[in-house]
């Protein structure tokens, strides 16, 4: 199953190219455009068959220092029956392109375009491409934060075509969120959600705010700002933000603008530690 989300194919451009692109990267934020999304810049992980993956964000500090996020392209057949090294580490995945077989502890899930896994830190999970062609899948990683009284989250899988977008107030429909957790739930120290505009939506002020981003255009384009920047964005490109970088949106259309939200909530700033 197909959807509508934009998935990199890699490649290389022609030698007749130019060089001058969009890419960004300063105090406040990286963009990377989905040009970038080459051969060259691609990596592998031991533990994983017949896959690779574009790292479009890590932990860095004075920076942004919550999370990491990949873009997977995976061969039928592959996948790894042991993805993940690090015991804290709970992971999000979106997929846009192809079906998934993934078991978490024991429990199998099939997922196609669309669908979305939570596996808590500590899990045991695996999984693999199956079907004809490759599967390509987002993969969030933060490091859980234990609080007092608060059990870790369990895992779920979802499609989010099967999720009411929460409508936000006095836009007419023009701007939605589609959301896996349900924000109340303080098991969760992170939220990946699909946000949409509607042609002529926008974010009316300039969000300016603690939380680290990740935002990956699913679909569509618009005008988004990024600190002091308005920087014209599209399918495929990825924004980084670091916490306090301010932002808002313009979406001109034609179509729909969607993009894949990260950010850490619900927990206290660590005084003097790591924001974990």
């Amino acid at each position: 199953m197909t959807g509508p989300y934009f998935a990199p194919k890699g490649g290389l451009p022609p030698q007749t190219a130019l060089h001058t692109g969009r890419a960004t990267f300063n105090e406040s934020y990286a963009f990377i455009p989905k040009g970038v999304f080459s051969d060259i810049v691609t990596s592998f992980l031991p533990g994983w068959d017949r896959t690779r993956l574009w790292m479009i964000a890590r932990p860095m500090t004075g920076f942004s220092e919550t999370f990491s996020q990949y873009v997977m392209e995976v061969q039928p057949g592959g996948g790894s029956t042991a993805p993940e090294v690090d015991p804290e580490a709970q992971s999000a995945l979106f997929i846009t392109e192809g079906n998934l077989s993934l078991t978490v502890e024991g429990t199998l899930s099939e997922l196609c375009a669309g669908g979305f896994a939570y596996i808590p830190a500590g899990a045991s999970w695996s999984l693999i491409a199956t079907g004809q062609t490759p599967a390509c899948f987002h993969w969030i990683r933060k490091r859980w934060r234990p609080a007092p009284g608060i059990d870790k989250p369990p895992h779920f899988t979802a499609n989010e075509a099967e999720i009411a977008p929460t409508l936000m107030p006095d836009t007419n429909g023009a701007w939605g969120t589609t959301r896996f957790v349900d924000p109340a739930d303080l098991r969760h120290d992170m939220h990946v959600t699909i946000v949409t505009f509607q042609p002529g939506g926008v974010i009316p002020f300039e969000e300016t705010h603690v939380m680290e981003h990740g935002l990956y255009v699913l679909e569509g384009k618009a005008v988004y700002r990024l600190n002091r920047d308005w920087i014209e964005v599209e399918a495929g490109d990825f924004m980084w933000l670091r916490a306090y970088c301010p932002q808002a949106c313009y979406a001109a259309g034609p179509g729909r603008f969607r993009y894949l939200l990260y950010k850490d909530v619900n927990r206290h700033a660590p005084l003097g530690g790591s924001l974990g």
